[in-house]
């Protein structure tokens, strides 16, 4: 009993049963949100916002045209190049917006002058292109999200304060340093072995340490992990509209844009950065797809549920016009006819508006609409329209799994925060105070389940998954779209603050500034000799290392780079004729990758494919591909076995012959062996399999005996 005990001390057991701990943390989490947090009072906005007039040709609309972007390139050493993706207003854009009245004022210590034409930096990206204007040796490295920023000491200790879910200040300034990237292309497997190391740090060594020490160390890794992802989000979603502009000269490729898309996707996931590149497209499409049907799912959800409580449904879009959230608005004299009316909140999760008193004397936001005599929606100057003043009462986002999300109740600026913090308020409670958890406690994770399965199939808002999504990107679209109504967008922006749960989190005023600050701070870094260039040149060693070292070396090196955090990185050799054969391994890659999802897609290459590419690509394997993989001689002899066409059929011939690894060998064997294919085919084999008896290139033992047999008959 008394070990027992001072386990408890150290946080690391209870003098409860696990049986009983475990019910204490369900009995949280289905009675935990109407906790003390739940005694925050609603607030009303304390300022008359006056009343804006809608036109019909979409929310929030004035006479402001909307966000476009550009992208401008910086050369680095003329080795690489900087691609940074900028906002841009034209001149019809509100001189006051939040987010470039800050950075464009002649007064800002921040401003340049493309910061006084209303253009603010969002996303760059690194191309190291090796020096030339070939797309095959290109690779994309450094992605900077340019409001990413490495936390103040103040915020850092309030995000390994447990159980406080707020925002505490604002970071002032960037520093001398250069800004962080969000993300780096080319290593992307390092994240996955430095969250393992992270892990396993924390439940060997942090958890052992006694309450404040496993709890404030989980807090500051879930809190530094959000504050990551919101901005992977954010990166992702300004991408996204950039290459829906559709109007701009393509600065990457389909391949590029799919890449970049994926990994900024899968950098979320545990084992993202280690998903091979050839299912990158796949992690795209369905990327799409699952949006899309979620956006119209919620859409439906919402949609129907508002209008069935007699309310107003609108949404709001991206610059690009895709909808992403919308708002539930009420009609001001209806609510004054029908006091005592009934109301269901499912999927709404706001109080009855008919029933409050507070909505009978509203001096919040207002906007005017114009209906006809059919209670339809019209313009103004139509015939019959009649005015009608519209109040505000939620604003939902789409791109949430199962219910549309809540991001602001107009009435209770706490109602969202709640609903947010109950899943990590409960969260915390389980696993830091009680020590309980799904994967470790039976009864708690099916208790767990089934109250998840029942709050999701009634719509209910509480101990669902992070709004995080959601909520980076209304943050995004408030800060892009100048065609929003600017006193409503002032006053979401405020209300969203309130929302985020995370210490690390600036508004989007400073964030503005620390954009435009980085941006600064970048450019600079890349103009210097020693600066981008040099961490270029730094990369292609270790890239050439690793493309050039066995399995064994590769696998050493990793527990090298675990063991130490990925403080570990050799560099490797870099002389007379690395460039060529760093150039070379590139080239492959590219081929490799291009021809597996050739061989993966169709039944029949010519019906699909540019038959043009597709030879380019076997013809450099033919001729250059020595050290392919076993990855591109399996690709090349699907193709062979996919293809009507003579020339191509050759080419994937000479590539097995070409490629030194047993597997082409086989494919040879196998092609020769097939005695459905014409003699031409058998015979041009043979011959690729003679030379390579006489080369002495490498074959399965297996193989070498049928080869002898075939060079015989």
């Amino acid at each position: 009993m008394t070990a027992r005990r001072h386990h408890i001390a150290r946080g690391n057991s209870s003098f409860l049963s696990n049986h009983s701990r475990a019910l204490i943390a369900l009995w949280l989490f289905v009675f935990g949100w109407l906790s003390p947090i739940a005694t925050l009072h609603a607030q009303q906005p304390a300022t008359n916002a006056p009343p804006t007039t809608f036109n019909q040709n979409g929310f929030f609309r004035s006479s402001q045209s909307a966000t476009r972007f550009k992208l401008e390139r910086t050369d680095v050493g003329g080795e690489a190049e900087l691609l940074t993706v900028f906002s841009t207003h034209d001149e019809q854009s509100a001189p006051d917006s939040s987010l470039t009245s800050s950075l464009a004022s002649p007064s800002s210590p921040l401003a340049t002058s493309s910061v006084s034409n209303g253009d603010v930096p969002l996303v760059s990206i690194l191309r190291d292109t090796l020096g030339d204007s070939d797309p095959t040796n290109d690779v994309l490295r450094q992605v900077w999200m340019l409001t990413y920023t490495r936390p103040t000491m103040k915020q850092r200790l309030a995000a390994a304060t447990p159980f406080l879910y707020a925002r505490i200040g604002n970071k002032k300034s960037v520093g001398k340093g250069v800004p962080p990237a969000v993300i780096d292309l080319g290593a992307t497997d390092r994240d996955v072995w430095q969250r393992f190391m992270w892990i396993a740090l924390q439940s060997l060594v942090f958890d052992s340490q006694g309450f404040a020490v496993k709890a404030s160390s989980r807090s500051y890794r879930r809190n530094i992990s959000d504050y990551r992802k919101a901005h992977l989000i954010r990166a992702l979603a300004v991408l996204a509209l950039y290459e829906a502009q559709g109007n701009t000269v393509p600065a990457f490729t389909p391949t590029e844009l799919h890449e970049i898309s994926a990994r900024l996707t899968l950098a979320e996931t545990t084992f993202g950065g280690i998903i091979d590149d050839i299912n990158l497209q796949r992690v795209h499409a369905k990327a799409i797809y699952n949006t899309e049907y979620t956006r119209g799912q919620n859409w439906e959800l919402l949609r129907q549920r508002a209008e069935a409580e007699g309310l107003y449904f609108e949404p709001i879009t991206t610059p690009d016009g895709t909808p992403t959230h919308a708002v539930v608005w009420a009609r001001r004299d209806e609510l004054a006819a029908n006091p005592k009316r009934a109301f269901n909140k499912r999927f709404l999760n706001f109080d009855n508006p008919y029933t409050d008193k507070r909505l009978r004397n509203w001096q919040g936001y207002t906007a005017t609409w114009h209906f006809d005599a059919q209670h339809e929606r019209v313009s103004s100057d139509a015939e019959g329209a009649r005015p009608a003043e519209m109040i505000p009462l939620a604003l939902y986002g789409f791109d949430h799994p199962k219910i549309p999300i809540m991001l602001v109740d107009f009435r209770d600026r706490f109602n969202p925060k709640r609903r947010e913090m109950s899943k990590r308020v409960l969260e915390d409670v389980a696993r830091n105070v009680l020590a309980v958890s799904v994967f470790g406690d039976l009864s708690f994770f099916l208790g767990r389940a089934v109250y998840d399965f029942a709050t999701g199939q009634r719509g209910a808002d509480i101990n669902q998954p992070s709004r995080l999504r959601a909520y980076s990107q209304l943050k995004l679209v408030l800060a892009l779209d100048s065609t929003l109504d600017e006193p409503l967008r002032e006053d979401v922006a405020r209300r969203l603050e309130t929302v985020s749960l995370n210490p690390m989190e600036n508004d989007a005023t400073n964030e503005a500034r620390i954009a435009q600050a980085q941006y600064k701070r970048l450019i600079e870094h890349a103009r210097k000799p020693d600066g981008l260039l040099a961490e270029v040149r730094r990369n292609r060693k270790i890239e050439l290392r690793r493309a050039t070292q066995s399995g064994t070396a590769r696998t050493l090196t990793r527990l090298g780079q675990i063991a130490s955090l990925g403080l570990y990185q050799p560099t490797g050799k870099w002389n007379g004729d690395s460039r060529e054969r760093l150039e070379l391994a590139r080239q492959l890659k590219y081929h490799n990758r291009f021809l597996r999802q050739v061989a993966e897609s169709s039944p029949r290459i010519e019906v699909v494919w540019d038959i043009n590419r597709v030879r380019d690509s076997l013809l450099f394997i033919a001729e250059h591909g020595t050290t392919a993989s076993k990855q591109t001689a399996d690709a090349t002899a699907k193709i062979f076995a996919h293809t009507e066409d003579d020339d191509l059929r050759r080419l994937c011939l000479k590539s097995l012959y070409r490629i030194d690894d047993a597997a082409a060998k086989s494919a040879l064997v196998r092609i020769n062996r097939d005695d459905k294919l014409a003699m031409e085919w058998r015979v041009l084999s043979r011959d690729y399999l003679r030379l390579t008896m006489e080369e002495a290139r490498p074959v399965t033992p297996d193989d070498a005996r049928i080869i002898a047999g075939i060079i015989e008959e």
